[in-house]
């Protein structure tokens, strides 16, 4: 019964022995069943490793992709604003020009004749400039009138065409107006010198004639006075930039024998 105890007590510690070399050599780097151990580890590290940057790579190229689209989807949009701003800016330019157009097209110039003084009137022989012998009228005058801007946020050029006194259809004077600027909501009097030296009359006047070097002995003689003002307003630069005619027909009547004397014109002119 003591033998087996012996022989178990010795083999115990071999097997410990042995066991414990078995679990040192697999903890050691160097001995045999370690390398294939740890290659199978490496292996699948390094490729999980080669995996994990290919991934990476895959990744970093997918972003760049995404951000190019977002560029380019975001670069059409911003042309868009901008042809939309544009048009949209020359909608609103175009209705506010048209918007001024219409506010200073109801605000014409007005015109109020005020008189006309005959200075000088006398027919007398003569000839013309090809030697024909006629009488000759000559006429001297002068036409005041006012002129009044009624623009409450534009100025006004003003020129006129030439004034026009005439016997039935014969041209005995004519003058010219001076231009002239009128600033917004003001009023001027103008004064134009209408003149006529030496008009050959060719038999078309004859209810005019009287003694060569002396005034006219007819009672009256109804004239007509004609011109047209024209005036142009630069409300928005040359793009808005309104412009105004008024005609004006006044009747005369001249006595020569109350020469140099202011007739009145308030009551005797047509404006159109």
């Amino acid at each position: 019964m003591a033998s087996p105890r012996h022989s178990h007590s010795s083999v115990g510690p071999q097997s410990r022995d042995s066991s414990s070399s078995r679990f040192s050599g697999g903890i050691k780097p160097g001995g045999g069943g370690g390398p294939r151990k740890m290659s199978s580890h490496d292996d699948r590290k390094g490729g999980r490793s080669k995996n994990d940057k290919a991934w990476k790579e895959c990744a970093t190229i997918e972003e760049e992709g995404l951000l190019e689209d977002e560029r380019e989807e975001k670069g059409l949009p911003r042309r868009c604003y901008c042809l939309a701003f544009l048009l949209g800016f020359v909608i609103l330019f175009s209705f506010f020009a048209l918007i001024l157009w219409g506010a200073s097209r109801s605000q014409m110039p007005e015109i109020t004749m005020k008189s006309i003084r005959l200075e000088n009137f006398i027919i007398q022989a003569g000839t013309d400039a090809s030697l024909v012998p006629t009488d000759m009228a000559t006429l001297n005058s002068t036409v005041r009138f006012s002129f009044r801007n009624t623009g409450t946020f534009f100025g006004v050029h003003v020129s006129a065409t030439p004034f026009v006194l005439s016997y039935d259809q014969l041209t005995l004077a004519g003058g010219d107006m001076n231009n002239f600027y009128q600033s917004r909501k003001s009023q001027r009097n103008v004064e134009v010198v209408v003149l006529g030296k030496k008009v050959p009359l060719y038999g078309g006047g004859p209810s005019l004639a009287s003694s060569p070097g002396k005034p006219s002995s007819v009672a009256t003689i109804p004239l007509s006075l004609s011109f047209m003002v024209k005036s142009r307003a630069y409300v928005l630069g040359k793009l808005v930039k309104p412009k105004f005619e008024i005609g004006v027909q006044c009747n005369v009547v001249m006595n020569p024998a109350k020469l140099n004397a202011r007739v009145p014109l308030k009551n005797s002119c047509q404006y159109y």
